[in-house]
């Protein structure tokens, strides 16, 4: 709405002459369309190119789709002017800004950054290993799974349940390097032995044979922070 009031109140591709308020509802108007479209245009590049590796690189192939589309849509709602070089060059090229700013603004508000935790040099230990069943203790934690209101744990020693939320448990894991890769697991990066991609999902073997999925939320900041 922002961008189409700003390119409303210049009078953007001749239309100065046009009085504000109609001026506005039709720049607006745009402007909003194309996020829709943007978003709509998001979801299916997604779901087309799931191994696009970068979030930038994923941002230009949305910008390449989207501005043909939207550069055709202000021109028919711009009143079909003649069609010259000038005239193509002149509608391509602001439409470009529009859905190239629009898709950065985009990009940079949707990007989360993963919790990854570190532990550092002396760190106490976590508070997580407190929970673990007394023959588990002692054993390397290789992921935790939220089953209903339980948690299954796998471990170098074997697996068992306990009564917790995975939130509380992801809290309490700060000091191992791990992340959440689904929202019914948690993974340590250092149980990962296999990582295995198909259908826009990942599946990651751990190191006692067990598959821990990927989701789609997680995906993409997994694989940029290295984790396969």
């Amino acid at each position: 709405m922002v961008a189409g009031a700003f390119l409303a109140l210049i009078g953007a591709l001749g239309t100065l002459d046009m009085p504000l308020g109609p001026r506005l509802a039709y720049w607006i108007g745009l402007s909003v369309l194309g996020a829709v479209l943007g978003a709509t245009t998001a979801q299916i590049v997604g779901r087309v190119w799931p191994g696009l590796g970068s979030t930038w690189w994923r941002a230009l192939v949305i910008v390449a789709v989207l501005t043909p589309l939207f550069t055709a849509l202000v021109w028919f709602a711009g009143g079909h002017a003649r069609l010259t070089p000038r005239v193509l060059a002149t509608y391509f090229g602001v439409t470009l800004v529009m859905t190239s700013g629009m898709t950065a603004l985009m990009t940079l508000a949707t990007r989360r950054p993963i919790e990854t935790h570190a532990a550092p040099p002396e760190a106490p230990p976590p508070r997580f290993l407190e929970r673990l069943p007394p023959r588990l203790r002692g054993g390397e934690i290789y992921a935790v799974e939220a089953e209903d209101h339980y948690l299954r744990l796998h471990t170098s020693k074997g697996q068992d349940l306990i009564l917790l939320r995975l939130s509380d448990a992801v809290a309490e894991l700060e000091g191992i390097e791990g992340a959440q890769t689904h929202r019914s697991w948690w993974v340590a990066k250092a149980a990962v032995r296999d990582a295995k991609r198909g259908d826009g999902r990942a599946t990651l073997t751990l190191a006692n044979g067990v598959e821990a999925p990927v989701s789609r939320a997680y995906a993409r900041t997994l694989r940029e922070a290295g984790w396969y």
